[in-house]
């Protein structure tokens, strides 16, 4: 079960990095939350704790309904253009991200040295999902990718700190969830607002503003 999962999050975040519409990125972040909800509800059901429960309800209706739903509205609002803006087309970006399954690996492997390799397959993931977070965010041209690229590091750190310590204090996690949403929330409105003044959400074109 859990190394359908894990494969889940691989197959979902090689799926967002070679995504070229912003409607098919928000569909894989919604696979790849998915399949968080079901690590975090496997663990629930394993250790018959309520805390491991509540969290992975709200995994499943912030980051795999409620996000999503919200994105997708902004863009119907916007009427702009769905392409994400590729600073690195899909073909480069999926030999980048393979060269970053490998760099995790060694990372996890050999620096960090694991218990056994079912803990090292599962960290050498969460460094994997955190770094193509960053490369969504550096080489995404648009706004609402960049936003998307903060959750999936988010979602990276978020197994990262399962398979270290076992998870994260309860009141913790709540904090994280409830920023999490609040700050989509906010993003997403600052979006709206800059698609309203400048027509485009670019960020590269946006960069040209300055000075």
């Amino acid at each position: 079960m859990q190394a359908i999962i894990l494969f889940g999050v691989l197959a979902s975040t090689y799926l967002m990095v070679i995504a070229k519409r912003t409607p098919a990125l928000i569909r894989y972040f919604r696979y790849q939350s998915f399949f968080l909800f079901l690590a975090t509800f496997a663990v629930a059901i394993e250790e018959r704790q309520i805390d491991l429960y509540i969290i992975a309800g709200l995994l499943f209706v912030i980051k795999v309904c409620a996000i999503p739903y919200f994105l997708n509205r902004i863009i119907k609002r916007m009427k702009v253009s769905e392409d994400l803006g590729l600073f690195v087309n899909a073909q480069l970006s999926l030999l980048c991200v393979l060269g970053f399954t490998y760099l995790s690996w060694v990372f996890a492997e050999r620096i960090l040295a694991p218990r056994n390799e079912a803990q090292a397959i599962m960290l050498a993931v969460a460094f994997f999902v955190v770094l193509a977070g960053m490369f969504l965010m550096v080489f995404r041209m648009t706004a609402l990718a960049q936003i998307i690229g903060l959750l999936v590091m988010e979602n990276g750190l978020f197994l990262l700190a399962s398979t270290v310590s076992g998870g994260m204090p309860f009141f913790v996690e709540i904090a994280i969830f409830f920023d999490v949403f609040v700050s989509v929330i906010i993003m997403g409105f600052f979006v709206y607002r800059i698609n309203k003044l400048f027509t485009h959400i670019d960020v590269n074109k946006l960069s040209r503003l300055k000075g």
